[in-house]
C-alpha cells in the first residue's frame, strides 16, 4: 500500500520542514562530537611546570609558602597572614607586609 494513495502528495512545506529537521540533528551530533574530541584532547593536555622557589631564598624558622609569585628583580612568598618580599638576585629579604 502506497502512503501516497491515501494522503495524497506532501506538502512542499512539510518537506521543507523534515529536511530542516534532518539537518539540525546532523549540526547537533556533530557539534557534540566536537565538544567531545575537545575535552578529551584538553584534558589529556599535561599540566603546565610551575616554577620552583628559588634555592637563593631562605625562608624564616616555621614559615612555609602558601604562594609564590615572580616579578622583575623580586619573589613574593605568600605566607599565612603575611607577605615577605625576597631579591631575586641576592635571597634577602627586602620587606616584609602583613596583611589584616
Amino acid at each position: 500500500m502506497d502512503p501516497d494513495e491515501d494522503y495524497g502528495p506532501e506538502p512542499a512545506n512539510l518537506r521543507f520542514l523534515r529536511r530542516l529537521v534532518t539537518l539540525l540533528t546532523a549540526v547537533m551530533i556533530a557539534g557534540l562530537v566536537t565538544v567531545i574530541a575537545l575535552l578529551v584532547i584538553r584534558l589529556q593536555a599535561p599540566a603546565p611546570v610551575l616554577p620552583a622557589l628559588p634555592e637563593t631564598i631562605v625562608l624564616p624558622e616555621g614559615v612555609t609558602a602558601d604562594a609564590v609569585t615572580f616579578g622583575e628583580g623580586w619573589i613574593a612568598v605568600v605566607a599565612g597572614d603575611r607577605i615577605l618580599i625576597f631579591d631575586a638576585e641576592t635571597g634577602a629579604l627586602r620587606k616584609e607586609v602583613a596583611v589584616e
